[in-house]
């Protein structure tokens, strides 16, 4: 048999690798200073682009495409050609790869703390960027499955299998989520609105946890835990029934996200159904991983790779849990809006995604580098540290959830609410906020560490060069079964084939779920009554859009006694129908502001901007000064109403031509009831003096940003008839 020589690509994982260590370091960094944000939350008073509103966004992106992203590159480029015998088919597409990814990265950190953000989770970037990431994305999957068409081995192993699952699934979730009409450059509406806006984006943001976060992190359990071990692994047959039932399963699970919502009831039952049943195969990836470390236990307890391991495939075990369980209609009435939700992400992110790739890296960096690992006790405590980090992140959050679902939910004997100010439950979990920050330091020290024990271990190695392997060429391929060949071993050796079927897999639930919505009228009820925003109401939405509120504020009155009690009637599909992107939100850091027009004057709104403490003792929500100076940016208001047009908003071409003048006529109004505030029109006054004697260009408040988004907040939920009048509990 001849055998040929050829060449791995180590240059590429290189790059990756020290992508992974500069992003990683990076992301917990921004997450750390959000996490003190809740304790300090004026810390970058008056620097719009250090909000808190706009870091956010930038964290998750951070940690998820940047840290996690470049290690799937980085473990992907090293496994697949050692799995195929072959060098990867293009050194262009690579590179290509490469750098394109850290370019859209510096794009990200660019654009979001300026405030160019879609506001959809996970999926915040504008539309050239998206255009990017699918570009650079599909240039991965095109040269991945080029290397597999040149292989040497005959078979695909198991990892190949859920690589080739989570491209083909992330392309079509980013495409069909991202899919929005440009008003400019950086400046976009989704196509989808409303209730079928959110339908699409926790398909996609279920699922970008799911293919992004699993199942290529999956693959590689499957290749880099055998190795570390140095053991099999536990069940090839478990490991079929692991991929198939997960990629079709987990597909279904994204409804759950949107549960006692306006979502209509069939496709939230869909959504719980599928996230049960999402635990059989969870769990069996789960059992094959640990398994595979039977004999090797002593191992375990001496090497700090396989340490790591087994405790990210417990935080993934755990996270798998815990999905399902939230996905229980009783449990979720509890934990969603609280929390308890940001302490189920960080239990897979920290621990799963984060502690797999530490263990990762320390496998491969010594082979790479042709030496051994710096320091094994530095290892051992980043092991530690990282783990009591966790523990301390992760236990204080559950505890703040249950907090505060129940002190949300609890009533007098006389039928009022027992905490009817929500910013009671605000200071009963500082406590807990500090601990968080604590293990959150914790957790970036034990990364600091493993920083510096990788740069000692490469500079005493040597250099990386591409890796000298041989392997027997690959004779053709039988297109047909062999005599005693089971279908699934011959369905390994034909990757296009095996490609197409993980495709078709994935593509049922979400056509089931989303066609009916977007397509069937009846499933999204309209209202006579609800009418589109006025230009000025646009354009402050855009501005509650830029600065991020949708990251405290959720604008979903939910069906339960206490919601109605505390924020008015519960919210209806047909009010969202010209909500482009819909702003729900996922987390309640601050109160619903669904029913909150109306219920404040102009006055107060524009205070609780300058100084939220003034109006609301206690309140943890930054200042937002810089609306209160900054000139609104009108010119592009007639482009975002004939986009809004396009979309089916029915403004008028009436309404088009006169836009500037309607939103002089309503800015005027609120100028005059601001007027109204004694002080506010003192101060005005001065600084209008000022501004003549110095001259100086004043720019009329009815003209400033602070204006439009008083506008756009006093019009949320007046568009139908809200029974109960009682005051929103101050933030």
């Amino acid at each position: 048999m001849e055998m040929q020589q050829f060449y791995y690509d180590n240059k590429i994982v290189k790059k990756f690798i020290y992508a992974t260590l500069l992003w990683g370091i990076v992301g917990f960094s921004v997450g750390l200073l959000l996490a003190f944000m809740f304790l300090f939350p004026n810390v970058t008073d008056g620097i719009s682009w250090l909000s808190f509103g706009r870091l956010r966004p930038l964290h998750t992106n951070a940690v998820i495409f940047a840290f996690v992203g470049n290690a799937i590159y980085a473990g992907v480029y090293y496994s697949l050609q050692r799995l195929l015998k072959a060098r990867m088919a293009s050194n262009f597409l690579s590179n290509f790869n490469f750098w394109g990814w850290q370019l859209i990265i510096v794009a990200a950190a660019i654009t979001l703390p300026l405030g160019y953000t879609s506001s959809k989770e996970y999926a915040e970037l504008e539309w050239p960027i998206d255009i990017a990431i699918a570009l650079v994305w599909v240039a991965f999957g095109v040269n991945m499955i080029w290397t597999i068409l040149q292989r040497r081995q005959r078979h695909l192993y198991v990892a190949i299998w859920f690589y080739l699952g989570t491209f083909v699934t992330v392309a079509v979730l980013h495409i069909f989520n991202s899919l929005a009409l440009p008003v400019s450059f950086l400046k976009s509406y989704s196509v989808y609105a409303g209730v079928q806006d959110a339908l699409v984006q926790w398909w996609y943001g279920h699922n970008a946890v799911a293919f992004f976060l699993t199942t290529p992190f999956l693959g590689l359990m499957y290749y880099f835990v055998p190795k570390a071990a140095n053991r099999p692994v536990y069940s090839y047959r478990l490991s079929i029934v692991h991929f198939w039932s997960l990629i079709f399963i987990y597909i279904w699970a994204g409804p759950h996200h949107l549960l006692y919502t306006s979502l209509p009831d069939w496709a939230q039952n869909l959504g719980v159904a599928f996230s049960i049943m999402l635990l059989a195969p969870s769990w069996g990836g789960m059992i094959n991983g640990l398994l595979t470390l039977r004999g090797a236990w002593d191992k375990v307890r001496t090497d700090p790779v396989l340490k790591f391991m087994v405790v990210a495939i417990t935080g993934y075990g755990m996270a798998t849990f815990e999905g399902p369980m939230l996905s229980l209609k009783n449990v979720n009435a509890i934990a969603h809006f609280s929390d308890w939700i940001i302490a189920h992400v960080h239990v897979g992110a920290l621990a799963w995604n984060g502690f797999f790739t530490f263990g990762m890296l320390y496998w491969m960096i010594p082979r790479m580098f042709k030496t051994t690992l710096y320091s094994k006790s530095l290892a051992n405590f980043h092991f530690w540290i990282g783990t009591l980090g966790i523990i301390l992140y992760t236990l204080p959050m559950y505890v703040a959830g249950f907090v505060q679902a129940s002190m949300w939910k609890q009533f007098n004997p006389d039928g009022s609410l027992t905490y009817g100010n929500f910013l009671e439950t605000v200071n009963e979990i500082i406590p807990m906020y500090w601990m968080r920050a604590i293990g959150g330091t914790m957790f970036i020290i034990g990364a600091i560490v493993m920083l510096y024990n990788v740069v000692r271990t490469v500079k005493q190695g040597s250099g990386v060069e591409d890796e000298l392997a041989e392997a027997a060429a690959l004779t053709k391929v039988s297109k047909y079964r062999t005599k005693g060949e089971g279908w699934h071993t011959w369905l390994e050796r034909k990757p296009i084939k095996l490609t197409i079927y993980a495709t078709i897999a994935i593509l049922i639930g979400g056509a089931v779920q989303i066609i009916p919505t977007l397509l069937v009228k009846s499933n999204i009820p309209t209202i006579t009554s609800v009418k589109p925003y006025t230009p000025l109401e646009l354009e402050g939405r855009d501005l509650y859009i830029r600065e991020g509120c949708v990251g405290c504020h959720s604008q979903m009155v939910r069906p339960f006694r206490s919601e109605v009690e505390r924020y008015g009637e519960y919210s209806k599909a047909g009010e969202f129908v010209y909500d482009h992107p819909f702003l729900w939100g996922s987390k309640r850091t601050g109160p619903d502001l669904h029913r909150i027009g109306a219920k404040y004057s102009d006055s107060w709104h524009l205070n609780h901007m300058y100084d939220p403490q003034s109006t609301s003792p206690g309140s943890i929500m930054p200042s937002y000064k810089w609306l209160l100076r900054n000139k609104l940016d009108k010119s592009d208001t007639e482009n975002k109403m004939k986009t809004m047009v396009t979309l089916g908003v029915p403004y008028s071409e009436e309404e088009i031509a006169n836009a500037q003048a309607l939103m002089d006529t309503q800015g005027q109004k609120i100028e005059d009831n601001l007027y109204q505030d004694p002080d506010f029109a003192k101060n005005y006054e001065a600084d209008k003096k000022y501004a003549k004697e110095n001259k100086q260009e004043f720019v009329e408040m009815k003209d400033r940003e602070i204006v439009a988004i008083i506008a756009y907040i006093q019009r949320l939920g007046t568009d139908i008839k809200v029974k109960d009048e009682q005051k929103i509990s101050k933030k």
